[in-house]
């Protein structure tokens, strides 16, 4: 009888844990489209405003900032709470910065302000969702959940300027701000349903996270401005962090996770590739204004959308094949569709609209399949007693690489200069700034494989 009432039990929360991932899923898919929603929408925002695409560009720059910190710390708060509290506080933050961005769309910093407010909520559900990934699905299966949330993360990625491109065409880009009011829906399920464990109970290192937020707006705003003074803040905050947590009790980034080799190298390589895919995917649209004269509805609709189609099937896929073949080759697979879509744009991309939309396909493809790699390879380094801080640090950096990555892209754009072809370019002229971008990106991408290398050697597979 005991050990029937304990089957009952288990079933009960596995269960329980099933549900659970699945309102994540959800919940995950709108958090993360917010972050690309605003893509199509950064030249009108430009135009709106009067301001440069550097300065346009921190619409979707301070969202990603805050939302790379943001995971972290929900990831650190998950080791000492559990999963119900901080998500639903997350929700609620979700949605004020949202109603903030609605309200108070036509004063530009406080546009700004509010895609702050809103990375902060919607952090938690990507963060925590690794967390029970990692906490509580068997070695052996967590390929196809990495595989399953990659699939819905890409997807909300790329279905995020479809969404945005109609909105901004139909009707204006602030009622962009709406679109997170539907992750609301879940916080009543997990406020009642979700189970609150408690791990255990520390302080948390606001010190710590305030010097390395500050750290990386400086390095954010270097990549915009290009003035030395941020690159030195930069530097002088990053130094004073790397103190800061060999004298703390409990740090914010555990010194231990930085002294694993495998661990820090898996992570950069996520953080090269995922930074190169986003600033590439934050250049179409002003690539297709530029070249085809397109409108936000057509870019994000017609040429960005069909990717998000076979991301869906492929972010499945990977995760079926790591299982089976071992995370090198479906790593490698995605990075061969990665860097040749950037080659042929680089020389095609302003032959036909449709092009660029084939090869955003495979970059979507692409993405799916590096994704879901990185999760479990980093998971592997990785002992239980850590995965919350070790996936909270994954999740950080490859969200912060992106920020950085669009931010690189608006930096870019502002100077005049680069609009000369540095290698064989595209045939029209005004493709010039866009091939040379396309350039640096496949080399950015070829980084990112042979870092997977180094320490793929160092991972049992």
């Amino acid at each position: 009888m005991v050990e029937k009432h304990l089957n009952s039990e288990t079933e009960q929360t596995a269960h329980q844990q099933k549900k659970a991932f699945w309102w994540l899923s959800f919940v995950a898919f709108f958090s993360v489209m917010n972050e690309t929603v605003f893509n199509v929408a950064l030249p009108d925002i430009a135009k709106d405003f009067g301001v440069q695409p550097s300065a346009a560009s921190w619409v979707n720059t301070g969202f990603i900032i805050s939302f790379a910190v943001g995971s972290m710390v929900y990831s650190r708060i998950s080791d000492m709470y559990g999963l119900k509290r901080p998500l639903v506080i997350g929700l609620f933050i979700y949605g004020g910065g949202s109603l903030l961005g609605l309200l108070a769309h036509a004063f530009f910093p406080a546009v700004i302000l509010a895609r702050f407010v809103q990375g902060a909520g919607a952090s938690a559900v990507p963060a925590l969702i690794m967390v029970m990934i990692t906490r509580h699905i068997r070695p052996e299966d967590r390929g196809k959940a990495f595989g399953i949330v990659g699939s819905i993360v890409a997807a909300g990625e790329g279905i995020g300027p479809a969404i945005g491109g109609m909105i901004v065409h139909e009707i204006h880009w602030s009622f962009l701000f709406l679109l997170p009011m539907a992750a609301l829906l879940s916080a009543p399920y997990f406020s009642k349903r979700l189970v609150d464990e408690t791990v255990l109970i520390r302080n948390i290192d606001v010190f710590g996270i305030c010097l390395l937020s500050f750290a990386i707006v400086m390095f954010a705003l270097f990549t915009t401005e290009y003035h030395i003074l941020y690159m030195t803040a930069g530097f002088v905050a990053v130094s004073g962090f790397a103190l800061h947590i060999r004298r703390v009790k409990h740090p914010f980034i555990e010194p231990s996770l930085l002294r694993n080799r495998k661990f820090v190298i898996v992570v950069l390589s996520g953080c090269v590739l995922l930074g190169t895919v986003a600033g590439f995917i934050s250049m179409v649209p002003y690539m297709m204004r530029t070249v085809y004269h397109m409108s936000a509805g057509m870019i994000g609709g017609g040429i960005i959308f069909p990717g998000t189609m076979g991301v869906i099937l492929f972010g499945v896929l990977s995760g079926t094949l790591t299982d089976r073949i071992g995370n090198r080759p479906v790593f490698f697979l995605g990075l061969s569709f990665i860097a040749a879509s950037f080659l042929a744009a680089s020389k095609f991309g302003d032959r036909a609209p449709w092009i660029m939309t084939g090869l955003l396909v495979f970059t979507f493809c692409g993405l799916s399949f590096i994704k879901t790699v990185i999760s479990n390879s980093t998971a592997q380094c990785l002992k239980q007693e850590e995965a919350g801080a070790g996936m909270g640090i994954l999740n950080f950096a490859c969200f912060l690489s992106e920020g950085i990555g669009i931010a690189f892209v608006g930096g870019l754009l502002s100077i005049r200069a680069f609009d000369m072809p540095f290698l064989p370019a595209m045939e029209n002229p005004e493709g010039a700034i866009f091939s040379d971008m396309l350039y640096i990106f496949t080399f950015l991408a070829v980084a990112g494989g042979l870092l997977y290398v180094l320490a793929d050697r160092r991972i049992k597979r």
